[in-house]
Parts: C-alpha cells; sequence; structure tokens
C-alpha cells in the first residue's frame, strides 16, 4: 500500500542543544530561502512525506549556556563559541526564547572553561517548566544536540519526550532507541524516535564501513584498521575527556564491525576521535587506514584523508530525520523508526547493510514500513 500524501503544514520543532550543529542546520535553511535558485543538495530528497526543508519551523529551544538562555534564537545562534557564519544573519525569531536547560552531566571539564552555565536548579522544577513550554509552543518533534557522553541528560530529554508526547531524533551517541528499554517506551507510548548517533552525509563513519565492506564483499581479508579524527569546535574540545567517550567509540566501532563478515579483534580496530585543534574550527579531519591480505597472502593497504566542513556534513541528515519522525506522526507510527535509523544513524536499533538500509527507508516513505525484514 502507498501512502497518500496528507501535508499537515509546517514541522513544529524543539531543540536542546544551540550550537554549532544546530546553527549549521538552520543557517543552511536560511541560505537556500535567500537563494531559491539553488537546488538544495545535502539531503536525500527534495520532498519527502510532502515536506521540505521550508516547512521546517523551531519553536522552542533549550540550553545551558548563560551565553544563548534568556536570548532570542536569532541571536543566541552567533553567541559563542559557535563557529558558523555562512549567512549574514537570520530572520527574527523574538518568539522563540532560549530556555534553560538542566545540566546534569551535559558540560564536561575542558568544555566548561568556554561554556557558561547559568546557575542550576533542581531537574524536575525544570522538566515541569520544558513540558509547558513545548505543549504551550505545540512542539511534535525534539531534536537532541547534546553534547557526547551526556548519558544522563539524554535520558532526561528522552523521559520529558514521552511526557510531552513529542517525537525524538537523537543525534547524539547516547543510547536510546537502540537500547531496547527506552525502545519498549516509545513503541508502548506510539512516539516515535530516531536514533542514535548522526552518522554524516558523506562522513569518515559511511566512507570507513563502505570501504571496509567493499573489501569484505571482493574477498580481500582486513587485518587491522583505524579511524583518526581531529577538530577544532566544541564537539571535539568535550572529546578530549576520555571518560566521556565510551558510547562514542562503541558507536563508531559497531558502525564498521557491522559491514564485516567476520569481527576484527578489539586490539586490531581503532575507530574514534583523537584530538583537539582550536584552529582548524569546524573543519574535520579523518584519516582512515585499512591493511590486510589478497590472493596468496600478498598485503595491501590503503589510506585515506578527508577533510569536511563537520557542521555541513551532518545538518542534511538531520533535516531528513525531523521529516521522517513527523511522516510517522502523521501515519501514528511509534516507536524507533528501523529503515531510517539505519539509514542516517551510526548506532540504530539494528545495522543493515546501507543498501539494504536505503530500501528500507524508502521503502517507510512509501507505504510506512517498519519492520525488521524476514
Amino acid at each position: 500500500m502507498t501512502f497518500v500524501v496528507n501535508h499537515m503544514g509546517k514541522i513544529r520543532c524543539a531543540v536542546v542543544g544551540v550550537g554549532n550543529c544546530f546553527a549549521g542546520l538552520v543557517e543552511g535553511i536560511e541560505y537556500y530561502r535567500q537563494h531559491p535558485e539553488q537546488k538544495v543538495i545535502g539531503i536525500m530528497h527534495e520532498t519527502m512525506g510532502g515536506y521540505s526543508i521550508h516547512d521546517i519551523d523551531f519553536v522552542a529551544a533549550f540550553d545551558v549556556d548563560s551565553k544563548k538562555v534568556g536570548k532570542a534564537l536569532n541571536e543566541a545562534v552567533y553567541a559563542e563559541p559557535n563557529k558558523v557564519r555562512w549567512v549574514g544573519g537570520l530572520p527574527s525569531m523574538r518568539d522563540v526564547t532560549v530556555k534553560q536547560s538542566p545540566q546534569l552531566d551535559g558540560v564536561g571539564t575542558y568544555v566548561n572553561k568556554i561554556v557558561m552555565p547559568v546557575k542550576e536548579r533542581p531537574a524536575e522544577e525544570l522538566k515541569k517548566e520544558i513540558i509547558k513550554e513545548l505543549k504551550d509552543k505545540k512542539a511534535e518533534i525534539l531534536v537532541s544536540y547534546l553534547p557526547v557522553g551526556s548519558d544522563k541528560a539524554t535520558q532526561f530529554w528522552a523521559q520529558v519526550c514521552l511526557d510531552a508526547n513529542v517525537g525524538f531524533v537523537n543525534c547524539m551517541p547516547s543510547f536510546i532507541a537502540s537500547n531496547p528499554k527506552w525502545a519498549a517506551k516509545f513503541e508502548k507510548a506510539n512516539i516515535p524516535i530516531v536514533g542514535d548517533d548522526i552518522k554524516s552525509q558523506c562522513g569518515a563513519t559511511i566512507i570507513h564501513r563502505t570501504l571496509a565492506k567493499l573489501c569484505d564483499d571482493r574477498g580481500c581479508a582486513i587485518d587491522k584498521t583505524y579511524q583518526i579524527n581531529v577538530g577544532g569546535n566544541t564537539d571535539f574540545l568535550t572529546m578530549k575527556e576520555q571518560d566521556r567517550l565510551q558510547s562514542k567509540k562503541i558507536s563508531k566501532t559497531e558502525a564498521v564491525q557491522s559491514q564485516l563478515s567476520q569481527r576484527l579483534p578489539d586490539d586490531r580496530i581503532y575507530v574514534g576521535p583523537s584530538d583537539f585543534i582550536p584552529f582548524l574550527g569546524n573543519t574535520k579531519l579523518m584519516f582512515m587506514r585499512i591493511e590486510g591480505r589478497m590472493w596468496a597472502n600478498i598485503p595491501y593497504n590503503m589510506e585515506v584523508r578527508l577533510e569536511v566542513d563537520d557542521k555541513a556534513n551532518s545538518a542534511g541528515i538531520v533535516i531528513d530525520a525531523i521529516r521522517y519522525c513527523r511522516m510517522a506522526l502523521d501515519r501514528k507510527i511509534g516507536g524507533p523508526l528501523i529503515g531510517p535509523s539505519s539509514w542516517l544513524m551510526k548506532h540504530p536499533p539494528v545495522q543493515f547493510r546501507d543498501t539494504v538500509a536505503k530500501e528500507l527507508a524508502e521503502r517507510f516513505v512509501k507505504d510506512g514500513f517498519n519492520e525488521i525484514p524476514k
């Protein structure tokens, strides 16, 4: 069966974490608004489920930084330490004031030197205010751009979505959609979730898993591989704190391991961030190497260097995740979105080969299929 497009108007979104990732998303939408002659690139489909990028409207926002809380959203987007400056400015969003989010584990040791959190208040007190704000603004979907390692904060916001009856797009490597207990909660509440951990358009993980899969499919043995990433924004500053990296490394490593017919031993694969280089700003550098053997055990190796703007590389994926989530709301489909999550995320509830993931995501658009294929 093919769903008839039932366009319900604007997609009313909220965001937690008004940082560089969010800035790249909203400034990109404004760029295309200012340049209607430009073809929209960096997304899978210009129109999906009847929705274009211009149907996405952010009606509520939350953060912990005193330089952002209390400001209009269009002003907060340009507050330090944000570095995205793609357009001359955003239209006035005076009706959207950034509200306080509980800090919990959302601010790491290194970032605490440049992010100035507002005075902490009890999380339960803030939760009541947050849910009221979401309901008052008629928000339908919450996008989480929390920092890496914010496991407690991510769980807080996942529960907020359940309590406020709001769809959840979890861009971060704190496992909710891929955690059976949380997945069951969203399924029981019939609330859609897309997660976990955004997989960039043409990023380090998608390139690494594609090349590893190619070698595996062509019958080459892979003996060891690594992927190292460096950058200069607050994401990489946060990741200097090794204790916050456990879920990130699991997410990135499993994204590669899942494509191999035989898993590599843990000491033969390294996939993860490496260091923070301030002058790189939003530029991300990836260095990848695969070593293995061919016929008669003759060795081969390959090396790849990738340079991208980290925020441009992920924003289009989030645009698609929002639209998948809204389609699920329109169709009253709850729980983890299997195809969309496997296509867009590093650590989805179920890992598929990318070709299969794309087919499942396309089928979700066509007929709402949201099962694990037999």
